[in-house]
C-alpha cells in the first residue's frame, strides 16, 4: 500500500506504522493475516481472485479450528487479523470468532462487499471491536453492479456504507481500476467526501481468479499515469481545503516511485523526505509482509496466490510455515533482488519497490520472476532518475 495521504498530507493511521517502520531484516517481519474465512458470497464479481460464488462450500474451517488458527496467530505476533472472503458476514460465527481474537489482544478488520451491512449489523459490528470496514464500490451505479454481477449491489453497498457512518464505525471504501471503470474515479471522489467515508484504497488490478480474465481490460499505461495524477490532485486538494481522508494506491508499488518524481519537480527536500518513508517500507511485501489463509486453510503469499500453498494450519502453526523457507517459492519471496528479470534489478527504484507484484507477471508471463507489466515507468524514470542516498 502507498498512502499518499501519509506521504503528502501527514495524515497518519495504525497501518501507517506498520508500512514506514524501518527492519532490517524483512525476512523476520511479522505479516499481516489475510483470512478468507467463507468462500462463499451473495455476488459474482468479475474481478474475484478467489471465484466466489454463491454456494456452500466444503471442508472450511470450524469455528473450533478457526480458534486455534486465530491463537497460533496472536502467538506469531501477527499485527492485524483481516476477515475477507468470499463474503466474511455470510460466515454465521463471524462476531464470536471476532470476539475470541479480539479477547486475545488482535486487532481486527474485514473486507467486505457491503451489501449484508443493516443498521443492526453496523452496530454489531461497531460493538464487537472490529477497527475497521473496507467496503467494496467498483463504479458508480450499474457499473459498479455490472462489475459485481447483481443489480442493486451498489444501492445496497451505499445504504451499508452510510449504516457504519451512521454508527460511528471507521470505514473506507476499495474500488479497483480497470480500464472499464477507471472514469467514475472523480464521481468517487465525491462520493467520499459526500458521505463523509474515513478512507478509501484504490486497487491495481491482480491477475488471479476471474480477474485473470480482465488483463485486456487492464489500464495502459499512459492511462494508469493519468489516473494517478487524479488521485495525487485530488489529495492535494484535501489538504489545502482541510480535509481529512486517508487515500491509498494498492499492489502497484511503481505509484511510490511515480509520486517521488512528481512531488521532486516542486520540492526536492520534501521528495527526500517521501522518498526515506518509501524506503522503510521496503516496496512489495508478498510472502514478507502481507499473508494469506484461506477458507480450508492453506497458506498463501497473498491473498492472489491461491494455487500455491505452503503448508495448512490444520497440520502446522501459522508461524512454522510463514518462517520456512524450503518451499523455493517461499525463499524467492522473502528475498528475490537476484531473482528478478527485465528492468528491475537495474531499476533505480527497485529498494523501494521490491519488484512489484510477482503474481501478476506470472499471469502475464508465465515467469514469475519477469517484469511487472503494470510497472508503467519510463525508461527515463527507471533508469535515468537519481534518488536520495539510504539513511
Amino acid at each position: 500500500m502507498i498512502s499518499f495521504s501519509g506521504l503528502l498530507n501527514d495524515i497518519t493511521s495504525y497501518g501507517d506504522n506498520l508500512r514506514y517502520r524501518r527492519n532490517t531484516d524483512r525476512s523476520r517481519r511479522r505479516p499481516i493475516a489475510v483470512w478468507n474465512c467463507s468462500r462463499r458470497c451473495n455476488l459474482n464479481c468479475v474481478h474475484c481472485y478467489s471465484d466466489s460464488c454463491e454456494k456452500s462450500y466444503d471442508n472450511e474451517l470450524t469455528t473450533d479450528e478457526a480458534k486455534g488458527m486465530i491463537r497460533d496467530l496472536k502467538e506469531f505476533n501477527v499485527p492485524v487479523l483481516l476477515f475477507s472472503g468470499g463474503e466474511p458476514l455470510m460466515r454465521k460465527d463471524l462476531f464470536e470468532l471476532n470476539a475470541y481474537a479480539r479477547g486475545l489482544g488482535l486487532r481486527t478488520v474485514i473486507s467486505t462487499n457491503g451489501t449484508l451491512i443493516t443498521p443492526e449489523v453496523a452496530r454489531k459490528i461497531k460493538d464487537t471491536g472490529f477497527e475497521y470496514i473496507g467496503v467494496s464500490l467498483d463504479g458508480i451505479g450499474m457499473n459498479n453492479d455490472r462489475f459485481r454481477g447483481k443489480i442493486g449491489a451498489f444501492d445496497a453497498a451505499l445504504a451499508g456504507i452510510r449504516d457504519l457512518v451512521a454508527v460511528g464505525q471507521k470505514a473506507g471504501l476499495r474500488f479497483t481500476i480497470t480500464g472499464e471503470n477507471y472514469s467514475d474515479m472523480t464521481r468517487l471522489f465525491d462520493l467520499v467526501e459526500k458521505e463523509e467515508v474515513d478512507r478509501i484504497c484504490f486497487y491495481h488490478l491482480a491477475y488471479s481468479g476471474r480477474g485473470s480474465d480482465l488483463k485486456s481490460n487492464d489500464l495502459v499505461h499512459k492511462d494508469t499515469r493519468r489516473a494517478i495524477d487524479d488521485i495525487y490532485n485530488w489529495v492535494v486538494s484535501l489538504k489545502k481545503r482541510g480535509i481529512n481522508k486517508e487515500v491509498l494506491t494498492v499492489d502497484n508499488h511503481a505509484d511510490g516511485a511515480y509520486l517521488y518524481l512528481k512531488v521532486k519537480e516542486e520540492s526536492p527536500a520534501g521528495a527526500d523526505a517521501i522518498y526515506q518513508l518509501l524506503l522503510a517500507n521496503g516496496g512489495n511485501a508478498s510472502g514478507v509482509g502481507i499473508s494469506n489463509i484461506d477458507n480450508e486453510g492453506n497458506v498463501h503469499g497473498d491473498q492472489f496466490w491461491q494455487n500455491v500453498s505452503f503448508g495448512n494450519v490444520r497440520q502446522r502453526k501459522f508461524g512454522d510455515i510463514w518462517m520456512d523457507t524450503s518451499h523455493e517459492l517461499m525463499g524467492k519471496l522473502k528475498d528475490r533482488r537476484s531473482f528478478l528479470k527485465g528492468r528491475c534489478p537495474a531499476c533505480k527504484f527497485l529498494d523501494i519497490c521490491n519488484g512489484n507484484l510477482r503474481v501478476r507477471a506470472w499471469a502475464a508471463t508465465g515467469d514469475v520472476w519477469a517484469e511487472d507489466p503494470a510497472c508503467y515507468l519510463t525508461d527515463d524514470e527507471v533508469f535515468g532518475s537519481e534518488v536520495p542516498a539510504s539513511r
